[in-house]
Order: C-alpha cells, then sequence, then structure tokens
C-alpha cells in the first residue's frame, strides 16, 4: 500500500460526523469558519493531539476536548489556528503608520497600538521599532499584543529568532534592535529589552465579547484573521473594533479582506487600511 493510500486510509477514521463536531467547536468558541476543503489540515492537525493524549479514535478525542477551561480545550485550538508571518510583512503598511503616528492631533499623549494577531512576535515587534523609529524612545508607546494560540504567543515573548529572519531588515535596525547571539546562541538574534518594554503580550478571542481594554487605541493591527470568520461574527468583531479605536483612528487589515460594506464603521484610507467614523 502506498503511503497516500495509507494517510487516505487513516483519513478515513475522521468520520464527517467528527469532521461536524470540529467545525462547531472552533466556530462556536474560537468564531472560525473551517470549510469542507480543511478536512484534511484538520486530519492532519488533530492526529497529532490523539497520539499526545492516547485517544484511539476522534471520536473518543472529541468527547474529552470539552471546552473552554477543559484541560484539552487550549491545545485543540492551538492545533486548529494558522499562524504565518515574519517582520514587516505586506511593508506598504508600516510607512503609512509612521506618519500617522508623527502627525497626531494630539502628540502629547503616547501612542497606543493594538497587534490583534501577534502570532510568533514579528508583527508586534515590527509595530514596536517603527513607532521608536518615528516617535523616539521618550514618547512611552504602548503596544498590545495578542493571539487565541498560546503556543505562538509563548515564542513571542521570548522574543528569540533564527538569524535568518531579519536578514532581509535594514542593518541598522539589525543593530539598533536586535542582540546576535554567541556561542550556544549562534545562529539566532533576540530582540533588545528595550524593544520588548514596548509591548504587552496577553491572549485575546477575537470572536469573544470580553475584551480586556480599558482605554481605546489610535491604532489596530489585524492582518489575515477575519478571512477564516463568517459574515455575522466578521460584522461583529468590525463593530467591537470601531469601539475599541479612537475617532480617526486606523484599522489595518490583509491584503485579501475588504470591508467597504462597513462604510458606516470604517472609510477605506488606502491599501487595505481604514479610518473609523464617526
Amino acid at each position: 500500500m502506498t503511503d497516500d493510500t495509507t494517510f487516505a486510509a487513516a483519513e478515513s477514521r475522521l468520520t464527517p460526523a467528527d469532521f461536524e463536531r470540529v467545525r462547531a467547536l472552533i466556530h462556536q468558541h474560537a468564531g472560525i469558519n473551517l470549510p469542507p476543503s480543511k478536512r484534511t489540515m484538520v486530519f492532519s492537525r488533530l492526529s497529532r493531539r490523539l497520539r499526545d493524549t492516547g485517544h484511539d479514535s476522534f471520536e473518543a478525542y472529541l468527547n474529552g476536548v470539552g471546552g473552554p477551561g477543559s484541560g484539552e480545550w487550549q491545545s485543540f485550538v492551538n492545533a486548529l489556528t494558522t499562524n504565518l508571518t515574519s517582520f514587516f510583512r505586506e511593508a506598504y503598511h508600516f510607512p503609512v503608520l509612521e506618519q500617522f503616528l508623527k502627525n497626531r492631533a494630539d502628540p502629547g499623549r503616547p501612542a497606543s497600538i493594538w497587534c490583534a494577531a501577534a502570532s510568533t512576535g514579528e508583527e508586534p515587534y515590527s509595530l514596536a521599532i517603527t513607532a521608536l523609529e518615528a516617535l523616539g524612545p521618550r514618547a512611552g508607546t504602548r503596544i498590545f499584543a495578542s493571539d487565541i494560540d498560546t503556543n505562538v504567543l509563548a515564542t513571542a515573548r521570548r522574543g528569540v529568532y533564527p538569524l535568518a529572519a531579519v536578514e532581509s531588515l535594514d542593518a541598522g535596525l539589525r543593530q539598533r534592535y536586535f542582540l546576535r547571539g554567541v556561542r550556544d546562541n549562534a545562529g539566532f538574534v533576540r530582540v533588545r529589552p528595550e524593544l520588548a518594554a514596548l509591548i504587552t503580550f496577553s491572549q485575546v478571542n477575537l470572536s469573544s465579547g470580553d475584551w480586556p481594554f480599558r482605554e481605546p487605541f489610535d491604532v489596530i493591527f489585524c492582518r489575515n484573521v477575519m478571512i477564516y470568520f463568517d459574515a455575522q461574527v466578521k460584522s461583529a468583531v468590525l463593530e467591537r473594533m470601531h469601539r475599541a479605536l479612537r475617532p480617526g483612528g486606523l484599522l489595518f487589515v490583509g491584503h485579501s479582506e475588504n470591508f467597504t460594506d462597513r462604510r458606516d464603521l470604517f472609510q477605506l484610507e488606502g491599501k487595505t487600511v481604514y479610518r473609523r467614523v464617526g
């Protein structure tokens, strides 16, 4: 039997009923809409959880997942989230952010930025670099970085990356904001403490209404996240983000996301950049 045939036979153990349970669970508690085309991905990722938890079927595993608060729930969510990021990804956004920060109407107040999909940290650290380059270290810029996946948040907090991850950056930025590893840490870099100090990392479920913010933000980066939400969840998240932004604040989204159907909340300002209405 070929490897492909073996894989297909094993995948058949993920029954249609099991797959629908997975889709319902992740949608109900995380807002993620898994289309039927994701069945192979679900099988691949959850098979590892079956092995790690000692279950011999997807049905038995799903019976043990429970929901938020159960021991396996976070591992279930972590397994099904997608994380693709890099430093200064979709680079055209960062000059827009820099100009916005420099031209704010109330420069005496520290700027506040929410990175709503922090992943492994490259994006929030890119935001922090941009803020420091634009405003300097004395401006007191605050960056709140969140994700639903606790594994990627742990990596982000460490702030350690392969040297290859920063090789495309300007040499001056690498020198100012990263420490190069030596001996056992050769081939890696760590973000400098003054960069890390700008950022607070925390877990936030975007589909939940319980966001831990007391003050609105000047800027929200939420890129390539809402493509995983259905129309109802996306609309609810946009309404909450509208409330989480200061008047005139900017929402940066991914290259394939378009929210012109919510002109009551946001007006298009530039390439996938929206300004809060009202």
